[in-house]
């Protein structure tokens, strides 16, 4: 298990070992061309091969997407439906790809709503791809971070643990096999984290931008992580204490 950044100060890169990202504003980018909703979904497909390729060619090791909360449950059933839908066409036609590119999936979330054929689709993905070591790419559907944080503790309750620990609960969140996302993006011009890896961005850089997620790109990217290198990630510390090479004037 990785270590905790309110316990340890993480090693800082120049590349984010571990990005997370909300991909915000479909519905909007297609609104703005008078398309449905769903027109802004399939777009948003497009952008996610290009980011995850960019990561993997930049050398990012974590990739992780919130792709359908908890609370998306709350939209029009139809765009739900679609949603579902769009999933399951994606893990058909994609795994494959990622699995010749030695990338792994993982899936996170509760799938107790999802239908039969999605969450053996998703389990037949994590399966054929659980034994690549390159880029892991997790996408966050039907997740949230408050559902993740009292799954760990009532997993460690039903255990019989007496006392829960900032170590033992970690290492019961869905994401205890990464470490916590140095990097946090999200598109669309909202600045909020919407329910999304509460426990796990303690300590990450936050980067909001105007883009709606189908215009996300490499370039957008490389300006967000231009901007991650511009800040100080002193984790408690002054500036003083940092290394030379980390201080921002």
């Amino acid at each position: 298990m990785f270590g905790s950044s309110t316990k340890d100060v993480p090693e800082v890169r120049c590349v984010p070992r571990h990005i997370a990202i909300i991909m915000d504003g479909n519905g909007r980018w297609a609104k703005k061309r008078f398309l449905p909703r769903v027109a802004g979904h399939k777009k948003g497909l497009d952008t996610v091969r290009e980011i995850v390729t960019t990561c993997k060619e930049m050398g990012v090791e974590y990739l992780t997407l919130f792709a359908f909360s908890t609370e998306n449950w709350r939209r029009p059933p139809d765009e739900v439906s679609f949603l579902m839908d769009l999933f399951i066409r994606a893990l058909e036609n994609e795994v494959s790809k990622l699995h010749a590119n030695n990338i792994r999936l993982r899936v996170l979330g509760t799938r107790e709503r999802f239908s039969p054929a999605l969450a053996e689709r998703i389990q037949a993905a994590e399966d054929k791809t659980a034994g690549n070591d390159g880029l892991v790419l997790s996408i966050a559907a039907d997740y949230g971070g408050r559902w993740d944080v009292l799954n760990a503790v009532n997993g460690l309750i039903a255990d019989g643990v007496s006392e829960i620990t900032e170590e033992n609960l970690a290492s019961r969140l869905s994401t205890h096999w990464a470490p916590e996302p140095d990097l946090f993006i999200r598109t669309g011009g909202e600045q909020r984290i919407s329910n999304f890896l509460l426990w796990q961005l303690a300590y990450s850089e936050l980067y909001f931008t105007d883009l709606l997620w189908p215009d996300f790109n490499r370039a957008a990217l490389d300006q967000a992580l231009d901007s991650y290198r511009s800040r100080e990630r002193r984790f408690g510390r002054t500036s003083e204490q940092l290394p030379e090479q980390q201080r921002r004037n």
